[in-house]
């Protein structure tokens, strides 16, 4: 597997990790945050010199030192400084990754392994239907999610859903684990419990 990115033998690509706190980012999806985190913005300075793309993984504690071992890589978009010394950052997400091993003291560097999406099928439809239920009932998601779509592949509608929901980012972690087909069948069983959960029924 050929890569542009600094890689090793086995194809893997060595990234700067921007940990998150309570959120993922998925492929076809973008995400702003506002950070002043030290580990956050020295993995954006290491990507801006590197070619522009780190591994976004959510944290699981606050100083992002352990992370779940399923992110996604992403591209800068986006790097603002603020007048409080923070930064505004934008991310498209491109690919799932697997951590396969992490180091690092001042910025964390992973070796990520990507990892295969599987090809959604009939899957995918019943997912988009029980997303269309939902955002019928919910016309400025819909709208913000229209903004905020990166890619043109149909799976996008639906890791979009998955990154905005109001879920748990426990439950958005496992949405993320799971490959494209997995993905379908959660997303669409979920957004219909969710759905009657709000109307009360």
């Amino acid at each position: 597997m050929a890569t542009t990115e600094p890689g090793d033998a086995s194809g893997n690509l060595l990234l700067p990790v921007l940990p998150l706190r309570e959120m993922c980012l998925f492929p076809g999806a973008s995400l702003t945050l506002v950070t002043a985190a030290a580990p956050a913005l020295k993995a954006v300075e290491v990507a801006q010199r590197t070619g522009g793309r780190l591994l976004a993984v959510c944290a699981k504690d606050e100083a992002g030192r352990e992370t779940h071992p399923v992110g996604t890589i992403a591209q800068l978009a986006e790097d603002l400084s603020l007048s409080d010394g923070g930064h505004r950052v934008e991310l498209d997400g491109q690919r799932r990754a697997r951590v396969v091993t992490m180091v690092g003291i001042d910025v964390w560097v992973a070796e990520a392994e990507l990892l295969p999406e599987g090809d959604p099928g009939d899957d995918w439809g019943s997912a988009v239907e029980a997303l269309a239920r939902y955002l019928h009932a919910h016309a400025d998601l819909r709208s913000f999610l229209d903004q905020q779509r990166r890619s043109k592949e149909p799976m996008s509608w639906v890791n979009l859903a998955c990154q905005h929901l109001p879920i748990t980012a426990t439950a958005r972690q496992k949405l993320l684990d799971a490959d494209a087909p997995e993905r379908c069948l959660k997303i669409s069983r979920g957004l219909d419990a969710l759905l009657r959960k709000e109307q009360g029924s």
